[in-house]
């Protein structure tokens, strides 16, 4: 009996709960308000189970533009066999993949592909960061041609230091960012899903940032303002 009055009790707080977030015009037609809350509630439960096995599949890309490319290749060769961790599936279209190893010096001119091949990834998606031309610009800083950072353009989950890094490193940090898989909340990550954007967009010409260029025309046309 007291079993089914504390029941009673909390689907009648549910309910008033549930009838604050919607106009009283719906109150006696809508049973569910938000799914995100049935999200919520099973993400407990689903997120360890869904974690485990995203953990174990991911998907890099095919992806190297400099030497460290040479290194990446060699971590799916028998003598490190990547395939032990579920990654030895190296895409060739972002679309089929989750991941993406920067392996390489991103240059100007590479930024708005990188930036496009970003976008394209599906949800949730992840980025290693490989090697110290793709981290800090390497032996090509204060470069005019070359990205101090990439992520300057989009955001990283992993650094791999090194130049370049051997295959063991590698697979360290692949270790390191299953880890960090496994440790994610499904309705957290559900809600920074739309928010995973490149942190700036540049040119596709120049490849400088967009900011950039229009704090340049802005001082171009107050200073030719100024000169008439």
């Amino acid at each position: 009996m007291s079993e089914s009055l504390n029941n009673d009790l909390n689907s009648t707080n549910l309910a008033s709960e549930n009838a604050s977030l919607i106009t009283p015009e719906l109150a006696d037609t809508v049973t569910l308000t938000s799914i995100d809350k049935a999200i919520n509630m099973l993400s407990q439960i689903v997120s360890p189970i869904a974690n485990l096995a995203r953990s174990n599949s991911v998907w890099p890309l095919t992806f190297g533009t400099s030497c460290c490319a040479i290194e990446m290749m060699c971590v799916g060769m028998s003598a490190f066999d990547i395939s032990r961790f579920g990654s030895e599936v190296f895409r060739a279209t972002p679309r089929q993949a989750d991941l993406i190893i920067t392996a390489g010096t991103i240059t100007r001119k590479m930024a708005s592909a990188l930036i496009t091949l970003y976008e394209q990834l599906p949800e949730p998606k992840y980025v290693i960061a490989m090697g110290a031309c793709t981290i800090t610009g390497g032996m090509f800083n204060d470069s005019y041609s070359v990205v101090q950072g990439v992520d300057r353009i989009i955001p990283v989950d992993v650094y791999l230091p090194g130049c370049p890094p051997r295959p063991e490193a590698i697979l360290d940090a692949l270790l390191k960012l299953q880890q960090k898989i496994r440790t994610e909340n499904y309705a957290k990550r559900r809600v920074q899903a739309y928010q995973q954007r490149p942190v700036c967009y540049v040119d596709y010409d120049c490849g400088r940032p967009l900011e950039d260029l229009l704090a340049m025309a802005m001082e171009d046309t107050s200073l030719a303002l100024d000169q008439k």
